[in-house]
């Protein structure tokens, strides 16, 4: 049984007025997203947090907001424009990291490669029960040996027949152990790059899933490291477009316009809170919030959060307009995710050893920050792109 107590957050900081930009059905998701924020998964997941304990049930609740499959039109998916998209992201994860990592890793990576790069028959075969949550997808590509380098997979499919023969590694696979059908990311023996959907994981042969333990952040999604060994995947499965890793790019360069809008609401979502707290906590006589050096921090924070909203509001009038480049899009993950660290930070300074308690939420705001900084794409990896397309020159090597 959930708890509903009262919203935590009545509404958001929008200090330059970005409301005003919105449309009336843009502003309708945005509402429903964030009352669904506020009303249910604020007062409920923090003790699932704390026993790093997948919240199915909350996780659920999203497909009756219209947002699963974000920017995929038919198929019963959401049909979003990209700044509905991008404000879904951001009120998200305002109110819990796992939740948003959950929805973007079923609706962009894996809805959104079958999307982008599956047939026409793929599509019709696998989009309509994800659109209804009743198939939750996963997206396999990172490995224990292979993270930045992605390129490089060392997973191998082999055609044998009417099959391809996979074995290799994965790991970080977020719903992996919860998924009906994962996409692994190998490489043929021709060397071309390709995915291939396993369908209903838990019941083939030669694949074992073990979800890793003990994270500092986002405790509340299931990560897993994939072992495949002969593992056999219908030839039907292996999706129709990519067969260079240049195809998958172009999913994961979404991925990054998702994350950062992701910071921009993780960092958000802690100002806000701490804006209430130093309003409401009082010492000597009077609130902190009255205090010069508790106001510069909350300077530094709105500062800091609407800068990351005007980047995000700029990204999606580019993606909108089919002008966004991946070095675009990997210069606003590079902002947003480091000032995500700094602003969630300052907010936990300001809320003093109240901010070390999973109960007021910053804390784990704070460690989702620390995730974002490192996953789709680590914040150094975002930075050599942006370099190589501003000097011309690849400093990867």
């Amino acid at each position: 049984m959930l708890n509903e107590k009262a919203p935590t957050t009545t509404s958001g900081f929008d200090f330059f007025k970005l409301d005003s930009f919105l449309n009336d059905e843009q502003r309708a998701i945005r509402d429903r997203v964030r009352e669904y924020v506020q009303s249910q998964i604020m007062p409920n997941i923090s003790p699932y947090w704390d026993r790093a304990e997948f919240p199915r049930e909350l996780a659920m609740g999203l497909r009756d907001l219209g947002i699963i499959g974000g920017v995929i039109r038919g198929y019963g998916s959401a049909g979003l424009d990209p700044l509905a998209m991008g404000l879904v992201k951001y009120e998200l994860a305002k109110g819990d990291g796992s939740i948003n990592t959950f929805y973007g890793v079923h609706s962009g990576l894996a809805m959104g490669s079958i999307g982008l790069l599956g047939s026409n028959e793929q599509r019709e075969r696998w989009l309509p029960a994800m659109s209804r949550l009743e198939k939750i997808g996963a997206f396999g590509l990172t490995e224990p040996e292979q993270g930045s380098d992605a390129v490089h997979v060392r997973t191998t499919a082999r055609l044998d027949g009417d099959h391809y023969v996979l074995n290799g590694t994965k790991r970080w696979i977020g719903n992996a152990s919860i998924a009906d059908l994962i996409i692994i990311w190998a490489r043929d023996e021709d060397g071309q790059f390709g995915g291939f959907v396993i369908e209903d994981p838990k019941h083939v042969a030669g694949l074992e899933i073990e979800d890793l333990t003990g994270k500092i952040g986002k405790r509340a999604i299931l990560n897993a490291d994939i072992r495949m060994k002969d593992v056999r995947v219908p030839v039907a499965n292996r999706l129709a477009k990519p067969r260079s890793f240049k195809d998958t790019a172009k999913v994961l360069a979404l991925g990054r316009f998702g994350v950062s809008w992701e910071a921009a609401g993780c960092a958000a979502g802690a100002f806000e809170l701490a804006l209430k707290y130093a309003k409401e906590r009082e010492q000597f006589g009077k609130p902190i919030a009255s205090f010069q050096l508790i106001q510069q921090k909350l300077v530094e924070m709105a500062t800091e959060v609407t800068a990351m909203q005007l980047i995000c509001f700029q990204l999606t009038q580019l993606i909108a307009s089919d002008q966004m480049t991946e070095a675009m899009a990997s210069m606003a993950k590079y902002n947003n995710a480091r000032k995500a660290r700094y602003v969630t930070q300052l907010a936990r300074e300001t809320m003093g050893g109240n901010g070390l308690l999973i109960e007021n939420h910053v804390a784990r705001l704070m460690t989702d920050a620390e995730v974002i900084y490192t996953y789709e794409g680590t914040n150094e990896i975002n930075m050599l792109l942006v370099g190589r397309e501003l000097t011309g020159i690849s400093a990867f090597t």
